[in-house]
């Protein structure tokens, strides 16, 4: 099936339950979706693009932080039949430019952060037909995501989905070279959230805390895991020790995926008596995992000093193997 029928499916089997949440304590701000929320921001996203003649074959690009509506946005695209394209934050305005001219993207999901990256292209973007802001202050030339929300019924498009049609295009730059896109298919996808499933053995109670950009493969396939389940994420804005451990004993987190520098982190704050670990509710948090990057043996035998009853995982991915579980030896294989 394609992937978007697991969205379909939490939202009839858990419409009030909690499907996302946002916090960003920099700004002091929390905000959640339910699953049934979410499928109709998604059903509206459809929707939006339908009418304006988006649809099957076509590129639709993401240039967001991680944020409340990224999820939902990929998910209306994948639900017209178009191809979603993550666009990594990083990137300059010529990269940004080269991307959605290799791709050809008819429409471009943006925000505040990028307003002054796209102003300097947009005149050299013959293919970019529509481009919708997401955020207060919409500038000239945009269309305002939550005006066009406000517009539409959250009616499914009915839009019959294979599981061998395109899905999504990544943009990866392997060891050298400039990005390239690779392509994926709904089946990749399904087979991902599968995967990771079978890797943290997510249950419907889990609540998976996700740090990472939602852009790459790593972040997303990592929650997919938590899709298939109809289990909740939390989606952090942050990587301070202190905002880390607050998500995690707040919202009762069981399942987070740290890079090693946040680890590290950690780690040195509750060795220098920055946190203190009694401050916090913490025997929910079963799993722990790393990839991204190697991971140093002596971090682990640390973390273990002061995570004792933690499972451990390291485990790695690639972007044309459908993101994490390439490379993965099995939860406590230190």
């Amino acid at each position: 099936m394609p992937i978007t029928e697991m969205l379909s499916r939490n939202a009839r089997m858990y419409p009030e339950e909690t499907a996302l949440i946002e916090r960003d304590p920099a700004l002091g701000r929390r905000r959640e979706i339910t699953w049934l929320e979410f499928e109709n921001m998604a059903n509206k996203i459809a929707g939006a693009l339908l009418e304006r003649g988006i649809g099957q074959g076509d590129k639709v690009a993401i240039l967001l932080m991680n944020c409340l509506e990224w999820l939902p946005i990929y998910f209306g695209i994948l639900k017209t039949g178009a191809l979603a394209v993550p666009l990594n934050f990083r990137y300059t305005s010529e990269e940004i430019k080269r991307c959605l001219a290799i791709v050809e993207a008819r429409a471009l999901f943006y925000e505040s952060q990028f307003t002054e990256r796209i102003a300097a292209i947009k005149d050299d973007l013959n293919c970019v037909d529509y481009y919708i802001y997401v955020g207060e202050d919409c500038p000239q030339g945009a269309e305002s995501f939550s005006e066009i929300l406000a517009q539409l019924p959250p009616d499914d498009p009915g839009i019959a989905l294979a599981d061998t049609d395109d899905a999504a295009l990544y943009f990866t730059s392997g060891t050298t070279g400039a990005p390239k896109p690779i392509l994926l298919t709904h089946a990749n996808l399904v087979s991902a959230c599968i995967t990771e499933n079978r890797h943290h053995l997510q249950q419907h109670e889990d609540n998976f805390l996700c740090i990472p950009p939602l852009y790459h493969t790593g972040a997303k396939m990592h929650w997919f895991g938590s899709l298939i389940v109809g289990s909740k994420a939390v989606i952090l804005r942050g990587v301070k020790p202190h905002w880390i451990l607050e998500a995690v004993s707040e919202e009762r987190v069981t399942i987070v995926w740290l890079l090693v520098p946040w680890a590290q982190d950690i780690l040195d704050a509750i060795e220098s008596g920055e946190v203190n670990l009694k401050d916090y509710h913490l025997d929910q948090w079963r799993l722990m995992h790393i990839g991204a990057q190697p991971v140093p043996p002596s971090l682990i035998i640390r973390w273990k000093k002061y995570f004792p009853n933690h499972m451990y995982d390291t485990n790695y991915g690639l972007s044309e193997s459908t993101g994490p579980g390439c490379v993965h030896l099995g939860i406590e294989n230190i």
